[in-house]
């Protein structure tokens, strides 16, 4: 379980200007520097996944020497941010652009159950091996520490984090942190193992849901997924339902001849049933096939939409929130578009990730990490370690660096990430 002194604790260091201002020169003085724990985006020493053969030796080990030389070239040392001013109030989770990030997303496993073509590979993946991957009890040291920083929000993503047998258990690990200021735990699901799990989950304490789905027809589904699972999907999405997740969130990635005809189909979702379907851009990662002409653009699929479903109507949303979302009069779902490539929404960016094997990422797109096991590993303190979140929160971007350029950037594969 959490300890409640930690939290007290370190939620006094984050609020307090001054103090990271000590903070910060005694991660100077201590030789703790951000630069030690820079790594590229590809984990360290993997293992091919069950299943897949001839897997891909792009991604390689990255350690402490050409890695942190690598990405240090492009990166000031945390040593230039001990004489600049705190502008953003003080907050360890804030950055040089008034950005406060309480948006925590966590990749609780590397692994899979199915195989989709944008997130992985054809040839499959590589895993970490097991003692490279952050153990239960230093995933909830961390996010402990980083709700009393002033996260909020959490998700859990994966790969696929139903495949982990703890998932019951670390979602009531969470629910413990709410009076400490997390306000709400959610999880995004293949939903292929969902309806079994689905009470369990919602007794523990999981309050939203979100669905990945890319077509509602079976072969379809075998063909983007590499397994045949599409009537699970279906029987999860409605047990998740009458479970009292509602709305209900369906991802959808709309690719340019392969599911754009199902459009419509999904619309319709968002008429009949209390559904949020979220339109999300077709994204370049790892070897994915990316390109331009399979992305299909927000401002051409709500065009779509209107054309044959009029009524359409923009709803207020936070922010915050990555997505642009529009309902139909008189119905119980709504529609999102999630367009990160055609318009990118950086500016309100509120979002930080923790990968499976102990990788900060400060923005999905970025191939620079910080390992965070790294540094716990070597003995960190929570103070130091929430040093490291700030300086690392201090080097991101204003925005990415667009839809080509990403194209080109070595990064993780989305099955690792978890989105």
């Amino acid at each position: 379980c959490f300890c409640a002194s930690r939290v007290m604790h370190v939620r006094s260091l984050s609020t307090a200007p001054a103090r990271l201002s000590v903070l910060r020169s005694r991660l100077a003085r201590d030789a703790l520097h951000l630069n030690d724990f820079v790594r590229s985006a590809p984990p360290p020493p993997l293992r091919p996944l069950p299943m897949h053969g001839g897997l891909s030796p792009a991604l390689v080990e990255h350690g402490a020497t050409s890695a942190v030389r690598a990405a240090s070239a492009s990166l000031s040392p945390i040593e230039s941010l001990e004489a600049a001013p705190l502008q953003h109030g003080g907050s360890a989770l804030s950055d040089r652009f008034m950005r406060v990030h309480t948006y925590l997303r966590i990749s609780l496993t590397e692994r899979c159950s199915l195989r989709c073509v944008y997130c992985m590979p054809a040839e499959g993946v590589h895993l970490t091996r097991e003692e490279r991957l952050l153990r239960p009890d230093e995933l909830l040291r961390l996010v402990s520490l980083l709700v009393s920083a002033g996260v909020t929000k959490v998700r859990l993503t994966g790969g696929e984090p139903t495949v982990r047998p703890d998932l019951v258990g670390i979602v009531q690990q969470l629910h413990a942190l709410r009076p400490y200021g997390l306000e709400q735990i959610g999880m995004t699901t293949n939903g292929l193992a969902l309806e079994r799990n689905i009470g369990a989950l919602r007794s523990a304490g999981l309050d939203k849901l979100n669905v990945s789905l890319d077509t509602l027809k079976r072969e379809r589904f075998l063909q983007l997924t590499r397994r045949d699972g599409l009537r699970k999907v279906l029987r999860a999405i409605d047990a998740a339902i009458d479970a009292g997740y509602t709305p209900l969130k369906l991802n959808c990635v709309i690719m340019r001849g392969t599911n754009d005809d199902e459009l419509l189909d999904f619309a319709r979702l968002a008429v009949e049933k209390p559904i949020d379907v979220r339109f999300i851009e077709y994204m370049p990662f790892d070897d994915n096939g990316w390109s331009q002409q399979l992305m299909v653009p927000s401002a051409k699929l709500i065009k779509s939409i209107e054309a044959e479903l009029p009524g359409l109507q923009r709803v207020y949303t936070d922010k915050h929130d990555v997505a642009r979302t529009y309902s139909f009069p008189g119905t119980r779902g709504s529609l999102s578009f999630i367009s990160s490539m055609s318009e990118p929404f950086c500016g309100g960016c509120n979002r930080i990730r923790l990968t499976a094997d102990g990788n900060l990422k400060v923005c999905l797109f970025g191939s620079s990490e910080v390992s965070l096991r790294d540094a716990m590993r070597d003995g960190a303190t929570d103070p130091e370690l929430l040093g490291l979140v700030s300086a690392a929160l201090e080097r991101k971007l204003p925005r990415h660096a667009g839809m080509m350029a990403i194209a080109a950037t070595k990064n993780r594969p989305m099955t690792t990430i978890g989105g």
